[in-house]
Order: C-alpha cells, then sequence, then structure tokens
C-alpha cells in the first residue's frame, strides 16, 4: 500500500465497498476482475488468475481489502509508460474536436473538473497555471507538460 496515494487508496476502498454489499471484508476473484475491469486495466482471465493467486495469500478466493489494494497497485504503479502516453493522447484527442493539436486551458479545466469535482476554481487556475508555462492559453500534447 506504500506504493499508492492516499487519494488512490480511497478510490480502491470505494470501489471495495461497494462491491463487498454485505460488509464482509472481502470480494471475490470475479469481482476483481469487474473492478480492475472498470479502471481501465486490460487483463486475460489466466492473467488475472495468476496475479490473484500471487496476492490471495490464503488462498481462498476472497480477497480482503489489503490484498485488493497489493493487487490493484501492480497495476497502478506499473503501467506501461507508452501504453499510458497512448491512452492520454487519445483522450487529447476526443477533446480536441476541430483537431488543431491542441486544446486551450478552458477545456483543460472542464477535463479537471470532471475527473475530480473537488477541485476549486482556484485550483485549477494554479494546475493551469503550471502546465501552460508560456501563458498561451492553449496546451499540445506533445509539449513539455500539456498531460501532466
Amino acid at each position: 500500500m506504500d506504493s499508492l496515494e492516499p487519494d488512490q487508496i480511497e478510490a480502491l476502498r470505494k470501489a471495495f465497498d461497494s462491491f463487498d454489499t454485505e460488509n464482509q471484508g472481502f470480494i471475490t476473484a470475479e469481482t476483481v476482475g469487474q473492478i480492475l475491469r472498470m479502471m481501465g486495466v486490460k487483463i486475460t482471465e489466466k492473467a488475472l488468475a495468476e496475479v490473484i493467486a500471487e496476492t490471495d495469500e490464503d488462498g481462498s478466493g476472497q480477497l480482503e481489502f489489503e490484498e485488493f489494494v497489493d493487487l490493484s497497485a501492480k497495476f497502478l504503479v506499473e503501467e506501461d509508460e507508452e501504453a499510458l502516453k497512448a491512452e492520454l493522447k487519445e483522450a487529447f484527442r476526443i477533446y480536441d474536436k476541430e483537431g488543431n493539436g491542441f486544446i486551450t486551458t478552458d477545456v483543460l479545466k472542464e477535463i479537471l473538473s470532471e475527473i475530480d469535482n473537488k477541485l476549486t476554481p482556484e485550483d485549477l487556475d494554479g494546475i493551469v497555471e503550471e502546465v501552460d508555462e508560456d501563458g498561451s492559453g492553449t496546451l499540445d500534447f506533445d509539449g513539455k507538460r500539456a498531460y501532466a
């Protein structure tokens, strides 16, 4: 759990709790697969079974929260950087509706607000100031910090 950020652990807790509807303190291996897929992780059943076997210390087929976090960390921390960049570029393309090769900082604010609705206007301005280093009001994907 040390390799994850507090907000990642909180998100995993919410996912875990929403699937542990009877408050049993565990979820099944099948449920783990559903959660990972909802998080955008692409994994085969065989690979999932192998990862669960590594993580499910008592071999019960039921993962307690700590086991679930350990398993999820493998996907959240070790995500292939090139795959991540490709996903980000695709997401960028979706918001670059005119195909200009850039998005405006206002669009970036909209995206960030959708991702985290707790961000205040001041938070959004701070992020924009950080990534829009030249103050142009636009961000291109290949720019130094456009996808930070």
